[in-house]
C-alpha cells in the first residue's frame, strides 16, 4: 500500500490524538504521511489548498494528488488501519454511510469545543 498523505488541524488536540491513533494502527510504518495544515510544508507542497480550506476538515492526499475531504476520506483511512479494515464495508453500506458522514460533520465542525471538554479528561 502506498504512503498517503494525511492534513490536519495541528492547533486542535483532537485532531493531534486522532493522528497519534491512526500512526499506532496504520498497516506499515508508512502507510501515512502526517502534514499539519498549519505549516509551511503543505503550503509549499499544496499550494491549490488555501488556509481557510485546508482548515475547514482533514485531507487525504492520495497519488496522483487526489484529495479526498472530511468524510470523503474516512474509508481510505479505515482501510489502511490494523484491525479496522472491515470498517470500509460499512461505508458502502447506504444506509449507514450518511450517519457515519453525519457524525463526522459534527465533530469537525465543534472539533475545538470537543478538545476542550475531553482535556481535562484525559488529563486526570
Amino acid at each position: 500500500m502506498r504512503t498517503v498523505v494525511l492534513i490536519y488541524d495541528n492547533k486542535c488536540s483532537l485532531c493531534r490524538g486522532c493522528m497519534k491513533w491512526i500512526e499506532l494502527h496504520a498497516i506499515g510504518e508508512n502507510a501515512f504521511e502526517f502534514v499539519p495544515c498549519q505549516s509551511e510544508e503543505r503550503r509549499i507542497r499544496f499550494p491549490e489548498m488555501t488556509d481557510e480550506n485546508c482548515l475547514q476538515s482533514l485531507k487525504l492526499v492520495l497519488s496522483g494528488n487526489r484529495i479526498l475531504t472530511g468524510e470523503k476520506a474516512l474509508p481510505e483511512i479505515v482501510n489502511r488501519l490494523r484491525g479496522f479494515r472491515w470498517l470500509y464495508v460499512l461505508f458502502r453500506v447506504p444506509v449507514v454511510r450518511p450517519l457515519l458522514y453525519a457524525i463526522y460533520r459534527w465533530i469537525a465542525n465543534n472539533r475545538y469545543i470537543i478538545s476542550q471538554t475531553i482535556k481535562p479528561l484525559i488529563q486526570e
